[in-house]
């Protein structure tokens, strides 16, 4: 009994005077649990000089093993334990309880080496294998106690080393990987860890017996004196949970001589056979070999693991050899080592054997186990019994030889395509089987006898996605979407707020199940892929540009001066922070830049900095988008929609490879591709209140051409630059962005400072000569006139710039619009031709009104082409075509104005797709290169045959096609990537997204529609669209059937252009 100690209340210690603290107010053992768990490394203070010794110094990076020595403080067991003395238990039994833990999982407290797999540190970052995997079905963490607390509702951010495992199984892991990241399919119960006390579960476990009965335990147990005495380290030896022993760790203490803990290696080998590699039926026995070889040479064929001759053998550096499919399953269950000398060896240190052991090893004479007697080599050897299977199968008569005969002499039929009755007459005696044994062993459940049996089935044929969402049904639980699923599917199908609500309710209440994610839900994933969510920086920071990051929607007028002349009353505006804008659409395209990098052969860990980012940019009226819903006068609702579209990611590498393209807009004419920025109720055609809209974009764009992006892709920090270009607008938004005359000014071309008649004259010969900075030196003379000129010398001079350009432009061609222009002239000479006026001066209105009647008439019976008010992408593209010449021909009454017409018309198709293919010198390089031959016999017959149209004037866009595409082409490499068709598309979207988010408040709307195009155009939410694209159609027509045809109408009318 020990002595109590009248300073501390408790039992006096019996440790030694070193361990004992001179102002301790605790028991001793409550002591040093305390540094265990602080892990302190200060050293013991000491009573007496003598006894002072240097503590040594500990790493940082000390293994959990050395626990027991770090709370001795720094001592080894000898140095503390002096003759007539002894460590303190207590510390023993915590270092015994820690190296339980270790060999335990977190999560469900299983032994890990129980488990098939590697094990995984708990508080460690993901692998690049599990962080692609759950990466691909939304979830972005990139460190374990994140996904764990999501996945399994477990903080493990506070764990103690001496109370809870630092590891988790592999089968922990798959969970996780089903689950996405976000939730749990099974039904994996956390243990509750608790501190080590007397009445520990893992170190002195409970016997079931006196759980259940409740009886009190006895202290003597019976024929106690009997039994063996055993060591102390016979007890310690084995970790136990319950009453059953399940593993013994590995150790140099644990390696005891005596006979009975020594096993047999070949009944080693059959247990690693039996429970590791399960290898009886690939691999084939040693006792095949015929010819009585001696017992060490063929010792020398075997595989270390399992004993069977060697296949696909590897070599350790150890110079053992093992099959590759068991060494593999070795060292995943017991780690990186040696089965024969347990030295150290890892999967890279293998190597396959010498070319002559092979040879040798694939000579060895086999007998054949089926009963022919004959020796085969052992690289034949699967042959030789493939022949004997098919032998085998011939002689036996098949299940089509028995099919074939048949009651009545008819097929058989398949068991799907009977009829109810027939299938129940077909399957009673195996009903009857499954009612037997599940009255017997399920308590007469059949239906789950059938499932189980249904889900087994799936799960042999691989069919694991099925077999998920038959598990999920049997367990009660719906297989719910994604949210951003949801959020895709209510985007694309343009479902307002109380829609999807009617929808997630009818489903939920119908079904039993959630299937579809409530609105809170898509909230919370609509943040995540709308500006402002991630963080980044500039370098340097951005001038007159806010550097805070979680910037959303902002007011396009904020900073004007509150007054009607400025901001016009009904001048409404909504927009996103450009460069705010910049960093979410990269991080939209982030798995396509990681993929661009693997698949050009860059390290990803390098390629840091060097990042060139090529931006498109595009404005454009809409047009009138007022809501007509009652009577009174129609008062037009102009809007205009700035976009842009990222065109490629190139990066530049210090090697010989230069510029490597990492990322290629695919589809840059499509309306998924172009990103809407700014939103404003305002006339196109308003210059001033345009310039003052547009004004703080353009000074964010002008800081980001003089900054870099510092933003994180693929978790590491990477280095951006931004280079604009401004293409996507039609001839009507350029003259108003760099301050021209209107399109029908004398001087007709945007690029060059020639004037109609010249062009008229040389339609060919001419260069682009205009720029952004000489049209802003040339309205600085307009304003100022220093020469004192008049107006006629002075607009002369300044070459019809007549207003402040406030925003460059790329001079280029706008593909779209040349075509709509091209083919509105086309129509022209169509009716010009019909009516003969070659031949006839100033024909009257009513004329030229009979010959459109014509031209309508005849149009419409050939090729269905219904009149339109107003020429369209649609209607050009249909009227262009060789087949509507011949159409028009009809009505032609010379056969050779007819030639003519065929010949200008077959000169045009061989000239469109040069300015329409994305890529001409790929796409057609035929064209391409008669380019120049064939738009001067374009000209010659402009200005020869159809003279009377062509005298002394040019249309604008004719001038460009027929002067500087081929310019333009050699600058830019294409014009038709660079057009504004995926503005131009959007129109319809704008009114389909307003009819969704109708409310009171135009500024909400305008919100509400410019945050719905922004995610309509997410890379992310159209991968899961594509995924879900025939369910999502399905939902529409449901719910609205004539909104489904109207959206059809509307992906028609896309593509048309």
């Amino acid at each position: 009994m020990a002595d109590w100690d009248y300073d501390t209340g408790g039992p006096r210690s019996s440790a030694p005077d070193e361990l004992c603290h001179p102002q301790s107010e605790y028991s001793q053992w409550k002591l040093k649990l305390f540094r265990v768990r602080s892990m302190e490394k200060a050293p013991l203070p000491v009573e007496d000089k003598d006894s002072l010794t240097a503590a040594p110094n500990i790493d940082n990076g000390l293994s959990p093993g050395s626990v027991m020595k770090l709370c001795l403080g720094g001592k080894s067991k000898e140095n503390v334990e002096g003759p007539g003395q002894r460590v303190d238990r207590k510390l023993q039994e915590m270092d015994t309880h820690m190296d339980h833990l270790r060999l335990l999982c977190r999560l469900c407290g299983t032994v890990l080496m129980k488990v098939k797999g590697p094990a995984h540190d708990v508080h460690g970052d993901l692998d690049n294998v599990t962080k692609t995997a759950l990466r691909k079905m939304g979830c972005r963490f990139t460190t374990w106690p994140e996904v764990i607390h999501k996945v399994f509702k477990v903080d493990v951010t506070d764990d103690i080393e001496s109370v809870h495992p630092l590891s988790f199984c592999h089968r922990c892991w798959m969970v996780v990987i089903r689950g996405g990241g976000f939730c749990s399919f099974s039904r994996t119960r956390v243990p509750e860890w608790k501190p080590h006390s007397s009445h520990c579960s893992l170190c002195s476990p409970r016997k079931p017996s006196f759980q259940r009965t409740g009886r009190k335990r006895r202290t003597v147990l019976p024929r106690a004196h009997s039994l063996p005495k055993r060591t102390r380290w016979e007890y310690s030896d084995s970790i136990v949970i319950g009453e059953r022993r399940l593993l013994k760790p590995f150790g140099e203490r644990n390696r005891s001589s005596a006979p009975r803990d020594c096993k047999k290696a070949s009944v080693q080998r059959e247990q690693w056979v039996r429970n590791i590699t399960h290898c009886q039926r690939d691999h084939l026995s040693a006792q095949l070999v015929s010819g009585g070889l001696p017992v060490d040479f063929l010792f020398a064929f075997t595989c270390a693991v399992c004993d069977h001759l060697l296949s696909d053998p590897l070599q350790s550096p150890c110079g053992h050899l093992f099959c590759r499919s068991c060494i593999t399953k070795y060292t995943h269950a017991f780690g990186s080592r040696c089965p024969a000398c347990n030295s150290s060896c890892t999967s890279d240190d293998l190597s396959p054997p010498a070319n002559s052991f092979l040879s040798a090893l694939h000579s060895l004479p086999l007998l054949c186990p089926r009963g022919c007697n004959e020796h085969i080599r052992l690289d034949s050897f699967k042959t030789h019994c493939l022949g004997h299977d098919l032998g085998d199968q011939k002689e036996k008569p098949s299940e089509v030889d028995y099919l074939l005969i048949n009651k009545g002499g008819r097929p058989r039929q398949h068991l799907l395509s009977l009829t109810r009755r027939a299938q129940k007459h077909r399957l009673k005696e195996l009903k009857s089987h499954v009612k037997a044994f599940a009255e017997k062993e399920e308590g007469g459940d059949v239906k789950a006898v059938c499932l189980t049996l249904f889900l087994l089935a799936l799960r042999s044929g691989n069919e694991h996605k099925q077999a998920d969402e038959l598990e999920a049904l049997m367990q009660g639980r719906g297989f719910s979407l994604h949210p951003a699923v949801c959020l895709a599917i209510r985007v694309n199908t343009f479902l307002s707020c109380s829609q999807y609500h009617k929808m997630y309710r009818t489903v939920k209440a119908t079904s039993g199940r959630q299937i579809f994610q409530p609105l809170h839900s898509l909230r919370a994933a609509e943040k995540e892929l709308l500006p402002g969510f991630h963080d980044f920086e500039w370098q340097p920071a951005l001038k007159n540009v806010s550097p805070s990051c979680n910037v959303g929607i902002i007011n396009g007028l904020s900073g004007w001066t509150s007054s009607l002349d400025d901001a016009p009353a009904d001048t409404i505006t909504r927009r996103f922070r450009y460069d705010v804008a910049l960093v979410s659409a990269l991080k939209d395209l982030e798995e396509d830049i990681m993929e661009g990098l693997k698949n050009s052969g860059l390290d990803d860990s390098v390629c840091t900095s060097g990042f060139s980012v090529m931006i498109k940019e595009s404005c454009d009226g809409m047009g009138d988008v007022s809501e007509k819903h009652g009577g009174g006068p129609a008062v037009p609702e102009k809007a205009v929609r700035f976009s842009f579209t990222i065109m490629s990611v190139t990066l530049v590498t210090s090697n010989e490879k230069g510029e490597v393209s990492i990322f290629t807009e695919p589809k840059p004419n499509s309306e998924l591709s172009c990103k809407p920025l700014c939103l404003m109720f305002v006339d196109e055609s308003d210059h001033e209140t345009l310039t003052a809209v547009l004004g703080p974009i353009v000074a964010e764009r002008n800081a980001m051409k003089e900054s870099r992006l510092i933003l994180s892709i693929g978790g590491l920090a990477r280095s951006f630059r931004f280079h604009f270009r401004g293409t996507g607008y039609d001839e009507k938004m350029v003259r108003e962005m760099e301050g021209l005359e209107a399109s029908g000014s004398t001087y007709v071309c945007t690029l060059c400072d020639t004037t109609r008649s010249e062009a008229s004259q040389n339609m060919v010969l001419h260069a682009i000569t205009r720029s952004h900075d000489e049209n802003l030196e040339r309205y600085e003379i307009w304003r100022q006139n220093p020469y004192s000129e008049s107006v006629e010398e002075l607009r002369d001079r300044v070459k019809g710039v007549s207003a402040k350009p406030f925003m460059e432009t790329q001079p280029t061609l706008d593909a779209l619009h040349c075509d709509i222009g091209n083919a509105s002239e086309f129509y022209k000479i169509f009716q010009d031709e019909i009516g003969e006026v070659y031949s006839k001066v100033n024909p009257t209105r009513e004329e030229r009104r009979s010959w459109r009647t014509a031209l309508d008439k005849q149009l419409r019976k050939k090729l269905r082409l219904k009149p339109v008010m107003r020429m369209n992408g649609n209607y050009a593209r249909r009227l262009m075509t060789q087949e509507a010449a011949e159409a028009v021909c009809e009505l032609v009454p010379t056969e050779e104005r007819r030639e003519a017409l065929r010949e200008l018309m077959r000169l045009y198709l061989q000239m469109k797709p040069v300015w329409r293919a994305t890529c001409p010198a790929k796409e057609c390089p035929d064209q391409l290169c008669r380019y120049s031959f064939n738009s001067q016999r374009f000209a010659d017959l402009l200005s020869s045959t159809f003279k009377y149209r062509y005298n002394g004037k040019i249309t604008n866009y004719l001038h460009k096609t027929l002067a500087h595409v081929p310019e333009i082409i050699e600058r830019d490499g294409s014009i038709g990537a660079w057009a504004s068709e995926g503005n131009e598309s959007a129109n319809k979207l704008f009114r389909r997204f307003r009819k969704m988010n109708a409310r009171q408040s135009k500024s909400f709307e305008l919100e509400d529609v410019l945050k719905h195009h922004w995610l309509y155009t997410s890379k992310y939410l159209q991968k899961f669209m594509e995924a879900h694209k025939d369910s999502a159609k399905a939902l529409q027509a449901v719910i609205d059937p004539e909104e489904a045809r109207d959206d059809e109408e509307m992906t028609l009318d896309v593509t048309d252009f």
